[in-house]
């Protein structure tokens, strides 16, 4: 007898639809084996499936049973196959097939008492079965808030392998999950920090205000303790909320890689991802024997923070160009390519000198000119070159830290964020995703005209700080969002020297 039912599996963070063949011989010796390119999670799986099957009161099948998984030339990994093979085996040795298993996409890990433990990836899983047009979804109870984000679709969680029976026999009536995505933003969209709990440093809030306006990169220079990683971290609470598409596209990525908490049915507020100077690139960019996400394509639409900047490898920094510039990572392999998304604000971090105390006034610096300028050179100029802001953070006097008075808050500089995005929507049309950052040369020379005097401030700043074409761009599309701020359309030479003055690392060579 020969079962049918459909399950996924990942290929990158989409889900691509498998279906899932039982047969059991009327003769034979009682064995089984799984065909269609399984790996080695798969492969273990069946006994750990008979065992599960016995333990719920079913009989296994007693004659040669083989599992064929396909389409035949994609390999499949993890052990979501787990439930929907379970079932093929049952009602195979049953010889009764449900028609619901034509309705329904299946994925679920079996215990060995079969109860059914949660996965990867139920969000894309749900979005495929829609498209797909299938009734809904059987999933863990784990993931059925995560799968019922999706409309229109149908989301069954089961807690063990005698409800899914139950269910597909139509024995055991369960009501599908839903969820209120309202309710779930506005408990979610909640942050932890604000800006108010960063003491002084009006300067460098203002160049972060400007970043986030437009979607600029940004580094932040100065001694420890002034601050860095805590402005790094309050980031996000000055960003526009997450839009539904946005939050849906982040969710599908942390959950393809396992990383969505538990609990959590949508990624509701823009993630911030801090990856230590020791991160491989494959951690940090996306890779592996079988690819998966890595921290960049963790931060889209959301923050990718680097602190000590110069500590991590020059080799492993340098991968990080293509998604700079692309805002997503092609990880290529003999048999086909992945491309994962990673649209991320890079915030990254440094110490002025190795022992971090160059010029300033508290402590003297250590450091001769030969390690300072190693130290910075840890850091490569085309890539010091796709950061659009460089901004000093000066370590905080007593009295500013003492202050009663706290200082510029998230909701002000949010406020001026929201309106400069509001202005490019407006600019860019049909294109109203796009931010500044993110304007190609085209747009740049259509939206960035100067006038005379600021012509002659940026022929100034080329000739003195050996600005590349590169950076010569960077200060239009900077100086473009800090008019936008302003809620002027064109740029005046004030707009200009201030987004020069961000340019602090270019020197002539």
């Amino acid at each position: 007898m020969l079962a049918r039912l459909y399950s996924v599996t990942l290929v990158g963070i989409d889900a691509v639809l498998c279906e899932v063949e039982v047969n059991v011989a009327s003769r034979g010796f009682a064995q089984a084996q799984i065909v269609g390119m399984p790996d080695a999670a798969v492969k273990e799986s069946l006994e750990r499936i008979r065992t599960a099957i016995v333990n719920c009161g079913y009989e296994p099948p007693d004659k040669r049973t083989l599992v064929n998984l396909a389409p035949a030339d994609i390999r499949k990994e993890g052990p979501a196959f787990d439930l929907p093979i379970a079932l093929g085996m049952i009602f195979a040795a049953d010889s009764v097939v449900p028609d619901t298993t034509k309705e329904y996409v299946i994925a679920g890990e079996l215990a060995l008492d079969g109860r059914v433990r949660p996965i990867r990836g139920a969000l894309a899983m749900s979005m495929l079965a829609r498209r797909k047009k299938y009734r809904g979804v059987i999933v863990p109870v784990e993931n059925a808030d995560e799968a019922a984000v999706v409309d229109d679709i149908e989301v069954i969680g089961v807690g063990s392998l005698t409800e899914a029976v139950g269910f597909l026999k139509e024995q055991l009536p369960l009501e599908p999950t839903t969820i209120d995505l309202d309710a779930v933003f506005n408990k979610a969209s909640q942050y932890d920090v604000d800006f108010a709990d960063v003491r002084g440093q009006e300067f460098a809030k203002r160049a972060l205000t400007i970043a986030a306006a437009g979607g600029h990169n940004i580094l932040l220079i100065g001694p420890p303790g002034s601050g860095k990683t805590l402005m790094a971290k309050c980031l996000p609470s000055i960003l526009p909320p997450l839009t539904l598409d946005e939050s849906l596209e982040t969710t599908r990525i942390w959950s393809a890689a396992g990383k969505l908490p538990s609990g959590t049915a949508l990624m509701a507020t823009r993630p911030v991802r801090t990856p230590h100077h020791s991160a491989t690139a494959p951690a940090l960019v996306g890779g592996g024997t079988i690819p998966q996400a890595g921290e960049v394509s963790l931060a889209h639409h959301g923050v990718l923070f680097l602190d000590e900047f110069p500590e991590f490898q020059r080799s492993i920094l340098e991968t990080l160009r293509q998604p700079l510039e692309d805002g997503c990572v092609t990880i290529a392999r003999s048999h086909s390519s992945i491309r994962f998304p990673a649209e991320f604000m890079l915030v990254a971090s440094m110490n002025p000198c190795p022992c971090g105390y160059f010029a300033d006034p508290r402590k003297p610096c250590k450091c001769s000119v030969p390690q300072i300028d190693k130290y910075r050179g840890r850091v490569s100029g085309p890539l010091i070159d796709r950061i659009d802001i460089h901004v000093t953070v000066s370590a905080v006097p007593f009295a500013e830290l003492r202050h009663a008075r706290a200082g510029t808050d998230s909701a002000a500089m949010r406020q001026q964020v929201e309106s400069a995005r509001k202005r490019q929507r407006t600019r860019f049309g049909e294109k109203k995703t796009l931010l500044n950052a993110r304007m190609g040369p085209r747009l740049v020379r259509q939206h960035c005209p100067l006038d005379g005097s600021a012509e002659l401030i940026l022929k100034q700043a080329m000739t003195e700080l050996g600005l590349s074409a590169r950076a010569h761009d960077k200060v239009l599309r900077v100086a473009r969002t800090i008019a936008d701020i302003d809620g002027r359309d064109s740029i005046s030479a004030d707009h200009l020297s201030e987004a020069v003055q961000y340019r602090q690392l270019d020197r002539q060579s």
